[in-house]
């Protein structure tokens, strides 16, 4: 598995058949390298994740989704959403869903948040409930972006269920959990192998470094990679 970070909660990852995004908000964030382009970064994508509506996680994805013809796998309203704008390829779920889409398998989880969009209209549009995204995928480790959420102790049971291996874990503060929470969150729950924070830096009102989430993971700080954007990772089972 290869893991691609684009900056806020937005990844690359290819496995075998299969180039997913997640999260795409990439030329709307004001970090995303110059030289590179929307189109470079989705070039062979087959499947789009969004974990909820808004819209620093929706981003670029319908043009995303309209350019390479991905399949889109998101709560129901999002889903719907998309298709009201023209995306065809869409595959609607709930909560606790889990779907085998060919090349891997896609569940979603609770995630304490909200979700809503105002790009359009400037009033909030509800867009359905925030989720955390697994991906399972033979021969490869399985992984869990966890959206934007807060702590909750129903985790325990999100890995007993699916065991995930990598952790997309956001620690900025404010709207999410932040360092000392995720850290908490990621030693009582579960047994990452491999963790990679996300969604701080991005604006000012968000934690700025990763340095107290990595400090709050004390022994366990030896399976976090911080990643600068545009870098990539190699994790198998």
């Amino acid at each position: 598995m290869k893991i691609t970070y684009w900056g806020h909660s937005a990844f690359r990852i290819e496995i075998k058949d299969a180039v997913i995004l997640i999260d795409p908000f990439l030329s709307g964030n004001p970090h995303f390298p110059k030289d590179k382009s929307v189109e470079q970064v989705s070039s062979g994508v087959t499947h789009v994740l969004l974990s909820h509506g808004h819209d620093d996680h929706l981003g670029d994805a319908l043009d995303i989704l309209k350019n390479t013809g991905a399949q889109l796998s998101s709560c129901f309203e999002v889903c719907m959403w998309a298709s009201s704008h023209g995306i065809e390829s869409i595959n609607p779920m709930g909560c606790g869903g889990r779907v085998d889409v060919g090349p891997f398998k896609v569940a979603l989880t609770n995630a304490v948040h909200s979700s809503s969009s105002q790009a359009e209209t400037g009033t909030p549009i509800y867009m359905g409930n925030p989720n955390g995204l697994i991906i399972e995928a033979e021969g490869e480790p399985t992984l869990y972006h966890m959206g934007d959420t807060d702590i909750f102790g129903d985790m325990a049971l999100i890995n007993e269920l699916y065991a995930p291996k990598v952790g997309l874990v956001p620690i900025g503060d404010r709207f999410t959990m932040g360092a000392n929470t995720a850290a908490m969150a990621c030693k009582r729950y579960f047994n990452f192998k491999q963790i990679i924070p996300m969604h701080y830096a991005t604006f000012p009102i968000l934690d700025q470094s990763a340095d107290a989430y990595v400090k709050h993971m004390e022994a366990d700080a030896k399976k976090v990679s911080v990643l600068a954007l545009a870098d990539e990772i190699e994790v198998s089972c």
